[in-house]
C-alpha cells in the first residue's frame, strides 16, 4: 500500500464531495436570478434532448430577471416549453418572438425556510459522502496492518491525517453552506 497514494485518493474523494455540493447549492434559487438556476433544463431539439445552454444564451439583465436568447430562433418555442414543463422550477416563460424572459418571482418567507432545509440537507448528503470517503481509507490502512504493509505507529499518522483530510472537506462544505443560507434569508 502506498501511503500518498491513498491519501491522495481520499483527498480528491473529499473534494469532489465538496465540488458536488457546490453545483448543488449553484442550484438552488435565491432571492436573485442567476443562471446557474436553468442548469437543470433539457430541451427536445433536432430530435434530441439537449440541455438548455447548448441551445441559448443565458443572461441577467435584472436582479429578478433571465433572458434566453436562442442560438436558433426555431428552437424557441421549444425551449419555452421546456422551462414551462420543469415543475421543479416553477417559472412561467413569455417569449416575444426572439428571446425567452422569466421573471423570478421573490421567494416568501415560508418559502425561504424551505430552501434553507433543503440547503442543509444537501450539507448532510457532502458530509455522508466524506465520512464514506474516510471510512473506506480507514479501512485500506487497518487491512495494510493486517498484512503488516505497515506498523501500528504508521496506522495511527496515516488516521490522524486521514482525520485532518476530513476536518477540512467538513470545514469547506460548512462556510459554503453558511453563505449560502446567508445568501438565502437576505432580502
Amino acid at each position: 500500500m502506498d501511503k500518498n497514494q491513498l491519501l491522495e485518493e481520499t483527498r480528491r474523494k473529499l473534494a469532489a464531495a465538496n465540488e458536488h455540493f457546490k453545483q448543488e447549492i449553484g442550484k438552488m434559487r435565491t432571492g436573485r436570478a442567476h443562471p446557474g438556476m436553468l442548469d437543470s433544463v433539457i430541451v427536445e431539439a433536432y430530435g434530441q434532448s439537449m440541455p438548455l445552454k447548448a441551445l441559448a444564451a443565458i443572461s441577467v439583465p435584472e436582479p429578478q430577471l433571465l433572458q434566453l436568447t436562442p442560438f436558433d430562433p426555431s428552437n424557441l418555442q421549444a425551449i419555452s416549453e421546456a422551462i414551462s414543463n420543469n415543475k421543479a422550477l416553477g417559472f412561467n416563460p413569455a417569449d416575444d418572438g426572439r428571446v425567452v424572459r422569466i421573471q423570478i418571482p421573490p421567494l416568501t418567507e415560508e418559502t425561504r425556510q424551505q430552501m434553507v432545509k433543503m440547503l442543509h440537507q444537501k450539507l448532510e448528503e457532502a458530509m455522508i459522502a466524506g465520512r464514506n470517503a474516510r471510512h473506506e481509507a480507514l479501512r485500506l490502512v487497518e487491512q495494510a496492518e493486517k498484512d503488516k504493509d505497515i506498523g501500528k505507529d504508521e496506522r495511527f499518522s496515516l488516521e490522524k491525517r486521514i482525520d485532518e483530510l476530513l476536518t477540512n472537506q467538513k470545514n469547506e462544505a460548512e462556510s459554503l453552506a453558511k453563505a449560502k443560507e446567508q445568501e438565502i434569508l437576505t432580502v
